[in-house]
């Protein structure tokens, strides 16, 4: 299937459009998104800023009807005009009709036309019902009409609403049904190595429409044993790890799921075959291959999936090298909520070590910490096990978050990280991360992409 067209809503501008949609007083009530849009090639309008209407400012609030003045429309018009961002009129349906109306299409035909006299872009109008699920659609430019295939809001719990999904309850997670909404969806992974290929594996089978693989690596002989599907033919003919599981989601699945990308993740051509995607899965070894995940899931309001593994070692007091613990850590990332960075999985200090390391290996020669076993020069760990653990987690934390059947609230697991050698888990709750302003928030396709001059417009 093709990527279809998105609205994406962060929790916190989804949450505040709710509360002041639905006041109690059963009367529809209205507000404006002013969006920006993704970069790729599918229609994927994301949320910068919401404008909310006054109910006594309404000239008509009724159970089925609403008139307001334009003054908030030429508010919303000055916003959006230096940058050609995209308006979405926001109305309240008290009653529950998840429909467009003929009163919100005979209202449509003349306030987009005024939208497109003001603002060169596309624009639309959205509804939502009491329990807070959303049906969208889009004017283009020549006047044409788009359905917006699936409203989302990434949050603590991922939402989805199309007309083709239960509109106010998610299907109930490891069911035929929750297939059936995966086949709706697209998926990115970065890395298709140890983690990325049992992560790609499960994400095959669970059914997603659409699955991106980003790698610019081909496959060698000394990781054949950990990288699920790779052959010794593989290695010798060297070739790119995304083409091997592409060809192996092709058996499994059929044509046009896969979608690889040999090329590396700080490339123009992978950040913008990401910017398509519903979720992220980060399953790369590098500080900096983090940093730009972490940038792609802000910049296009993305849920981020991350997953790490390691084994530090110590010193016996003979001398000899002993294992200390077997690590591996999931976080889930948010847009609006905490990053990466602000968790410390990554810092300027580590970033900048990577790059030295990178950029003068003959001075770390002899520096081993950045691999699988710390401490040992081992060229083809056998960590499969340990990567099939971590990935396990990593897939069923999404499935958590889009299928919700925890005890309790998801945001109580922000990052889990478990020790094999203690036998434990732990645990962080949303809340317990210090978050920082993210000036990447929402920014989409604005250039540099993520801010970054190298994936600017050569």
């Amino acid at each position: 299937m093709t990527a279809q067209s998105r609205l994406v809503l962060t929790e916190e501008i989804h949450t505040s459009l709710r509360e002041h949609l639905f006041p109690g007083d059963g009367k529809e009530a209205a507000a404006i998104l002013i969006c920006t849009r993704s970069p790729g090639s599918t229609l994927k309008l994301l949320s910068k800023k919401l404008i909310l209407v006054p109910y006594d400012e309404c000239a008509v609030r009724q159970p089925n009807a609403i008139t307001w003045p334009g003054d908030y429309l030429e508010q919303a018009i000055d916003e959006a005009l230096s940058q050609s961002l995209s308006i979405i009129l926001v109305h309240s349906h008290p009653g529950g009709l998840f429909e467009f109306s003929s009163v919100d299409d005979e209202s449509d035909a003349g306030t987009m036309v005024a939208l497109a006299q003001g603002v060169e872009a596309i624009h639309g109008s959205a509804i939502m019902i009491p329990e807070g699920a959303m049906r969208a659609r889009a004017y283009h430019p020549d006047s044409s009409l788009e359905d917006i295939a699936m409203v989302t809001v990434p949050g603590d719990n991922i939402r989805f609403w199309s007309r083709g999904l239960a509109e106010q309850q998610p299907a109930m997670a490891f069911t035929s049904d929750m297939s059936a909404t995966l086949g709706q969806l697209t998926a990115a992974v970065i890395g298709v190595s140890g983690t990325g290929s049992i992560v790609t594996e499960q994400l095959t089978r669970l059914g997603f429409g659409k699955l991106v693989l980003v790698d610019h690596d081909h496959v060698e002989e000394k990781n054949l044993n950990r990288i699920l599907n790779s052959t010794v033919a593989d290695a010798q003919s060297r070739r790119a790890k995304v083409d091997v599981f592409a060809d192996v989601i092709e058996r499994i699945r059929g044509t046009n799921i896969a979608h690889p990308i040999s090329a590396s993740v700080f490339s123009r051509k992978a950040v913008l075959a990401v910017a398509n995607a519903d979720v992220i899965f980060c399953c790369v070894d590098s500080q900096q291959g983090r940093l730009i995940c972490d940038l792609m899931a802000s910049s296009f309001l993305t849920p981020l999936f991350d997953v790490g593994v390691s084994i530090p070692t110590r010193l016996s007091r003979i001398g000899t090298r002993q294992i200390h613990d077997v690590q591996g850590r999931i976080d889930y990332v948010r847009p609006g909520g905490s990053t990466l960075g602000d968790r410390k999985v990554y810092t300027p200090e580590s970033l900048y070590a990577e790059d030295l390391l990178n950029s003068n290996p003959e001075a770390h020669r002899d520096q081993v910490a950045r691999g699988y076993i710390s401490g040992i020069q081992e060229e083809a760990p056998s960590v499969i096990t340990l990567n099939m653990r971590a990935a396990s987690a990593c897939v069923n934390e999404f499935i958590a978050r889009a299928f919700p059947f925890r005890e309790e609230n998801n945001s109580n697991y922000a990052q889990t990280s478990f020790t094999l050698s203690g036998c434990l888990e732990d645990y962080a709750s949303e809340s317990s991360f210090a978050k920082g302003h993210n000036l990447h928030l929402a920014q989409g396709d604005q250039e540099p992409l993520l801010g970054m001059p190298p994936l600017g417009v050569k």
